[in-house]
């Protein structure tokens, strides 16, 4: 006979592979092709508009309505997205699929552009004021006022998939992952990194969504760019196998590899499989999760917010994902059998003896509490749907109060549940987006057609 916990576990396990198999990842690939060729190609064509509009964005408008600025929209989303899928999410996908892998994870983020500008032109078009007067928006939001309601079903999915899913995503694999490397690298007891990382946390996040706005301005551009330099290093130190490592990228993206090392070997579907999963999982194009931030930033003009919104994903993937990724192909470790946050610290620490592994930990820890930060906001928003403004305070108070349980519990259950239901807020996101694409194209001509 088996457990309830065994059979939970084998249940869930039958489930995510459903949610994650090839049909979703169509699905997603599929809709982010859609949309870009409905848009004509504009995300990839206006990718310096986006810059200049996040560098512009750090100042609110006067005619501007939202509770941060633009530039503290797209930090609270990096601060989020930016997290252990970049260190150790493209670590799996090489280790899993091969260097063909990180090809398939570019793709993932080009179409993906297309995808996250309209989930944040949706979310900002249709967000609400709730009853303290800030502004709330997000899939749910432009799935009740945008479809109807009809749809509200749709909408109350994926507050459900998003309210229970930040706790394990964004909550307690989050620290475990950073209470882990603290205490392999440093030494410091699981139960301290739990604690000191509550405490934190709570004093940034009892602020609310100004205050995360603030703390993820000041602390994401510095950890992206520091960690960006420190494997620039890495690239450096291993320049003259970066056209060979691009051509294993190009090359294993089409053709199978054999084992090598500790490499078993990877056809070309797993290096499909593994780099669009784990581009997804770290950029977060289709889970409509960035609209919710982004939806709180000051804005007149719902293209503008998306235009910002849409570079999130190419400075998580196309930047920083890259940098991991030719990181550990060029300093060819990663045909060590190693996986995870270890590949990536190897690669660190060949290149950077003495050090390289510390840095690696360090951004590890960091880009996992800015995580922890930004996803608290989408959880609020996400019960806040569901149960109004009353939910907010109790809220914060769990999320707050599991983070340490997060640092000291072995997590491989918890991890496999909110890794599905992460995935089935993609369903009523994609629904939404292709349904309201009619809409997004009209508002984009209409904006360039003014502005250009």
């Amino acid at each position: 006979m088996l457990s309830v916990m065994e059979f939970l576990n084998q249940l869930v396990n039958q489930i995510n592979g459903l949610v994650w198999g090839p049909p979703m990842l169509v699905l997603i690939l599929g809709t982010g092709f859609f949309l870009m060729v409905l848009l004509k190609l504009m995300p990839l064509r206006r990718i310096g508009t986006g810059f200049a509009m996040i560098w512009r964005g750090r100042h609110r408008g006067d005619t501007a309505t939202g509770e941060i600025s633009p530039f503290e929209a797209l930090m609270t989303c990096l601060a989020a997205t930016v997290g252990t899928g970049n260190i150790a999410g493209v670590a799996t996908a090489i280790a899993l699929g091969g260097p063909g892998a990180l090809f398939w994870m570019w793709c993932t983020a080009l179409v993906g552009m297309a995808t996250k500008y309209c989930e944040v032109v949706l979310a900002v078009h249709f967000r609400e004021k709730d009853d303290r007067g800030e502004h709330a928006g997000g899939p749910m939001y432009a799935i009740k006022n945008g479809l109807g309601r009809k749809w509200l079903w749709l909408g109350v999915a994926f507050a459900i998939f998003g309210g229970f899913a930040g706790f394990g995503i964004g909550n307690m694999v989050q620290v475990n992952s950073m209470a882990q490397a603290l205490e392999s690298s440093f030494s410091i007891p699981l139960w301290v990194t739990g604690v000191v990382t509550m405490i934190l946390i709570g004093l940034v996040i009892l602020g609310g969504i100004k205050r995360i706005g603030a703390v993820a301005a000041s602390l994401v551009p510095f950890m992206c760019v520091a960690y960006v330099l420190a494997g620039l290093v890495v690239l450096v130190v291993n320049a003259e196998r970066i056209p060979e490592a691009l051509d294993l990228i190009f090359t294993h993206a089409f053709t199978p590899i054999a084992a090598t090392g500790g490499f078993a070997g990877a056809a070309v579907m797993a290096a499909i499989r593994f780099g669009v999963a784990r581009g997804i999982f770290s950029n977060e194009a289709g889970l409509g999760s960035a609209g919710i931030a982004q939806a709180a930033g000051t804005t007149s003009n719902a293209v503008q917010s998306g235009l910002i919104g849409m570079m999130g994903t190419f400075i998580d993937t196309i930047i920083i994902c890259s940098i991991t990724g030719l990181a550990i192909v060029c300093s060819g470790v990663w045909s060590s059998g190693a996986s995870g946050a270890a590949l990536s610290a190897a690669a660190f620490e060949v290149s950077m003896p003495g050090i390289g592994g510390a840095i690696l930990t360090l951004s590890l820890v960091v880009f996992a509490f800015t995580t922890i930060l930004g996803w608290s906001y989408y959880g609020e928003k996400c019960w806040e749907f569901l149960l109004g403004t009353k939910s907010t305070v109790p809220y914060r108070i769990v999320w707050v109060a599991v983070i340490p349980f997060g640092a000291i519990s072995q997590l491989d259950f918890a991890w496999l549940l909110a890794d599905t239901l992460n995935g089935l807020m993609a369903l009523p996101n994609l629904i939404s987006l292709i349904l309201l694409s009619p809409l997004v194209v009209k508002l984009t001509r209409d904006y360039f057609q003014k502005n250009d």
